[in-house]
């Protein structure tokens, strides 16, 4: 393994042969400022990892605590991930990503800059993200699409049945029907009762600046709905 300058790395965290961590970002606007890579606690960083510390736009690049990175992953600069985490082999997120807490990523997954991922999701191996995907759900398919929520990852966060059903109602919406995003939102609001998820979900999509994922209805009719 190579440790380069501008690693900031946590308690036992166990690096395997072959990892590059800390490596200058590949972005050409980059002039050699002193940015970081911060890695947290008791993170699994596998074989022939590469993991690039940030540019001057956002200065560090950050991978939270608990969280494994199977072999030849790539992350690039300045990207966001969150506690708990999987990525699995050959994932590769290009610059500014974000990846919030527990997120699951298959392998050979493929995620384009700016994107951003929610909590609890499950991406489907062999993906290619374009676009923002919102919490607690699973995503497949080309092009990427809602699935159906992450019910075995809810369950093992110790939802409650309740609360999955909650969630599971707002992408109904969402995504079942067949509606247009502003239209969606604005039925959530006035037919699902106010709680934290739904101010999450509702939030998330409203700052999805590379626009959202798939619904299910929409899958293969060639059009971006918005």
């Amino acid at each position: 393994m190579t440790i380069l300058d501008g690693a900031r790395i946590g308690d036992n965290c166990k690096i395997f042969p072959g990892a590059v961590v800390s490596a200058v970002p590949q972005d050409l606007k980059y002039q050699g400022e002193k940015t970081t890579l911060e890695i947290g606690n008791n993170v699994i960083i596998r074989e022939c990892c590469t993991l690039n510390r940030g540019t001057i736009e956002a200065g560090r690049t950050v991978i939270g605590d608990n969280c494994l990175l199977m072999a030849y992953v790539h992350v690039a600069h300045d990207c966001f991930i969150g506690k708990g985490c999987i990525l699995a082999n050959n994932v590769t997120l290009a610059g500014h990503i974000d990846v919030a807490d527990y997120a699951r990523l298959g392998g050979l997954v493929a995620v384009h800059q700016f994107v951003r991922i929610g909590g609890h999701v499950m991406i489907g191996g062999g993906s290619l993200v374009r676009k923002d995907v919102p919490p607690y759900v699973i995503a497949a398919r080309e092009p990427l699409s809602y699935v159906g929520i992450n019910r075995v990852g809810l369950h093992r966060a110790k939802f409650s049945r309740e609360d999955t059903h909650h969630v599971e109602d707002i992408y109904r919406i969402l995504f079942v029907r067949g509606l247009s995003t502003k239209n969606a939102l604005n039925l959530i609001e006035q037919e699902i009762k106010p709680s934290k998820y739904r101010d999450e979900i509702v939030g998330f999509v409203r700052h999805a600046k590379r626009g959202l994922m798939k619904g299910f209805r929409s899958i293969g009719n060639g059009s971006d709905s918005d």
